[in-house]
Formats: C-alpha cells, structure tokens, sequence
C-alpha cells in the first residue's frame, strides 16, 4: 500500500494528498472548495474536539450556539473586520426556488429576494456581539466566557483538504471582560492552552508570539499565534487568540455599569482552531509508508491481528488482551477478517497509522508471547502475553514523547539566522524553516521582503531576547529578530 503513496521528496503536495485520501481521512466533494471528512478522520477531530472543550470548560468557559447567518449590515459596523473577510463571503440573497417555467429543472425564485442580504458567517463576532448587547448590563454579568464549535464558510480560490477550504469545522472562543489587563489575561491564557495541547496532545511542538499588524486578525488589537513547522520546511499558523480591545463593543454599543456606576465599553476576546489542525497532524509525523498519529489522538490505539487467520485459541488470547487494554482506558480492536491476508492488514493498519500493531500466531502462542510493532519507529520485537497491558500502556507514552521529540528536533534543526537579505534567500531556498532575522517594523519593508521571497513574518516570538542590529532589508535600525518562514 505504501507504494501506492508519493514519495515526499518527489512531490510534498501530492504525498499530504495521498495520505490524506488513502488513510481514509478525507476526501473531495462535489461542492467546489469542500471536503468530505470520513468516519476515520472525524473520529481523530473528535479526540481533538473532546479534549478541548475539557481544557475550555476547565477554564471557566461554557458553549453556546450562534446563527449560521449574519445580516450584511453588521459586517458593516466593524470597518477592519468587513475589509478582512469582505472578499471570502458567500451571501444568500433569496429564499426560495422555483420550477423553471421552460421545465429546465429549478430556478432561483425572482420573487423571493430577501430585503437584506445574508452573509454565510465566516467568523461569528458581529452576531455574537449584537447578541451580548442585550446580555451584559453590569459587571454583574462579566466575565462573559462563551464558545461555539460550528462551521465557517470562506471562499477560497485555492483549496487543499484540512488546511484550506470553503467550508471548515473550528470552535471559537468570543469573551466579554470589565478591564482591558482582565481581557488581555484571557486572550494570553487561551495562546497557552492551545500551545499545551498541541505539545502535550498532538506532539507538535510550536512557537508563541504575536503578529505584526499587517498579519493580525481584521479587527483586532492584538493577535497572539502559535506557529509549527512542517516536514517540507514551510510554517503552519495553528490556532490564534485575538485581544480585540473595545472595538466589537464600540460597533454594536456594548456598554455596563461598573462597581462605582460609571457605564463603559466592555473589553472583548476572540480566538479559534479548526480542521487546520488535521493537517498539521499529518505534515507534522507522517512518512513514506502513510500517515502517523499521537496515541493521545488516535481513536484506535493496538490492533491485534491473528496470523494467519483467527482459531479458537488465539480468539481467547485476544479477547483477553482487550479486555485487559480496556480497563486502562486503551482502545483495542481484533481484526477478525477472513478476507484479508495477514501481510494485506499490516501494510493497511500502517496506511491508518494506529500506533501499536499485535501479531499473534500459533507459534506465538506456545511461547506465550505475541509479537509488538510499533508505528513511529516501525520497530518489531516479542513480548510475553503475560502483562501485555502494562508494557502497551507505557509503549503508549514512549511512542507519544517519541514523536514529540523527534518533531522537536526537526523544527529545532531548522530554526537560521539571517543577517544579511541574500542569507535569508540562501536559507529559504536550500534549508528552509524558520528564520529569525532583524525588520525595521514596518508594513512597508515586510511586504517587501514577501514580494522577493515568499516568506512572511510568522511572527515576534513572546520570549524574544532584545538584540541591537539591522533590518535585512532596509539597513535600519532594530531591537530584536522576528520569525520568518514561508507558510501554508
């Protein structure tokens, strides 16, 4: 099955295709832009789903539901925010279809135009802030900490499955505070849960910073970023949390009265992930042989495969063992398929990535052991049966921290440092990955620089060191390096 998969370093895009369509993850549609998750893929978004809304509601915050439509005329009231999103917007402008008088199928109803226009809601600040309007009076009613796991609608041009569609899957956060330090301490909070779950969760190590203002979010004051690095050199943008100061309050006139009766503009957040995570999963771990997941995420943990074909004895040994897995929480499955040859089920359960593979035969059963494969490091070895379960759950965590640290040191292998602009160009071309260089802070040399590499300041690291230098580009002065990269 693996040869059925391109090689990555013969063509990188079409490897991530491969994968994500012959591991069964996903799949094009028929609508232009969209993608069909399948039961495999959304069983993985859902671990990924579950444990985020724990770490969410450990926080303090609850979920709620906002509507899919926003009328065209609250996009109006943010100027920042319509600008942003204005080119990606799907608008309903009719209600209702009609039989074609010429019997040509259905046709859009001239009757039906609706007296204002519907935005499919490609993020959800302006309804949910003309919704907290009528929601928050005093500072009685705040903190106001609310999610939503929805979907979102922006209509790309270039798609490619998990990492940019039309339509996609995220949560967001949208929070309402009394103080501007209150709002900012949400917003970081939220930057280092995302950075812990995807370290601790999805083994994917990221940098924390903030974006420039040409890179922030429409609207914002503040947009703080965790950024990972890919296989193929290039940055990922893995989830982003917004300090969006009185702006979304200022737009809808969402005003309390403090402790002291002075009535004010509350201080507002916003932050999301979404499916883009998938991607990252994949481009992050995966290899020639097909796709690799964190035991953390995967919705199936061991497999257990008879060899050659399922008997009465080795049934037993395997419902035993499942049993055993079980009770400590490990999801186990025993490929019972008749159909399938032995060598056919490896090379598949390879294809899905599941962490642990258990080969058991007859041989193996006269020993009292089993044979353990294990997905990351492809390693096979015998274990006795007896205590299978202790030593898989440890496997468990050694494969886990395994996949973090060799991410880490790959991404760490490819952090550069560039002082000069035709270094930069050097690195970028040869070793790729992050590269921290100095930028005079403005919008004007950071476009530049995009124009004549491709790469785009990913972001100002948070635990930035001060370092007197200067710009690759312009030759100015600078305080500090900013990390670069060429991205998704």
């Amino acid at each position: 099955m693996s040869k059925e998969i391109t090689n990555r370093s013969e063509d990188y895009s079409a490897w991530y295709t491969d994968i994500v369509k012959k591991a069964g993850l996903a799949d094009h549609s028929a609508v232009r832009g969209c993608m069909v998750i399948k039961p495999y893929g959304f069983g993985i978004w859902e671990k990924i789903r579950d444990q985020l809304d724990f770490m969410f509601k450990e926080t303090g915050h609850v979920n709620a539901y906002f509507p899919l439509f926003i009328p065209k005329s609250f996009l109006s009231k943010e100027a920042e925010h319509v600008e942003g999103f204005a080119k990606e917007c799907a608008v309903v402008t009719h209600h209702r279809l009609m039989n074609d008088p010429n019997g040509n199928g259905v046709v859009v109803d001239p009757t039906s135009k609706l007296e204002e226009e519907l935005i499919v809601r490609p993020t959800s600040e302006t309804i949910i802030w003309n919704t907290y309007k009528d929601w928050i009076s005093s500072y009685r009613d705040l903190p106001l900490l609310i999610n939503q796991w929805a979907n979102v609608v922006r209509w790309e041009m270039r798609t490619r499955l998990f990492l940019r569609t039309a339509e996609f899957l995220w949560q967001e956060g949208h929070t309402a505070h009394a103080t501007k330090d209150e709002a900012v301490s949400e917003t970081r909070l939220i930057l280092d849960l995302y950075a812990e779950f995807a370290e601790e969760y999805m083994a994917m190590p990221v940098i924390k910073g903030v974006k420039t203002p040409n890179e922030r979010f429409a609207g914002a004051i503040d947009t703080y970023t965790i950024e990972a690095l890919m296989q193929d050199g290039k940055a990922l943008q893995a989830g982003t949390s917004h300090f969006l100061g009185q702006n979304f309050a200022k737009a809808f006139n969402v005003t309390f009265l403090d402790e002291n009766q002075k009535r004010d503009f509350v201080w507002a957040t916003s932050w999301g992930v979404s499916t883009r995570l998938m991607g990252g999963l994949i481009m992050t771990h995966s290899d020639d042989s097909g796709f690799v997941v964190p035991p953390k995420l995967a919705s199936l943990h061991v497999i257990i495969i008879p060899i050659p074909k399922p008997d009465e004895a080795i049934d037993e040994v395997a419902l035993k063992i499942i049993a055993a897995l079980k009770a400590k929480g490990i999801i186990a499955k025993y490929d019972t398929d008749r159909k399938k040859r032995p060598g056919f089920k490896f090379a598949e359960y390879e294809l899905k990535g599941i962490p642990v593979r258990l080969g058991i035969g007859k041989r193996d059963l006269e020993k009292n052991q089993i044979e353990v494969a294990r997905r990351d490091t492809k390693e096979k070895y015998s274990q006795a049966i007896d205590g299978i379960e202790d030593h898989i759950e440890q496997l468990l965590v050694d494969i886990q921290d395994n996949l973090f640290n060799r991410a880490k040191k790959f991404r760490d292998d490819r952090i550069s440092k560039a002082d000069t602009i035709e270094e930069f160009k050097e690195i970028l071309d040869t070793k790729a990955g992050f590269v921290l260089a100095h930028w005079d802070g403005t919008t004007e040399s950071e476009v530049k620089i995009k124009e004549l590499t491709k790469a785009t300041i990913r972001c100002i690291p948070i635990d930035n060191e001060q370092e007197d230098g200067k710009c690759i580009l312009t030759g100015k002065p600078s305080t500090q390096r900013v990390l670069f990269a060429r991205s998704y």
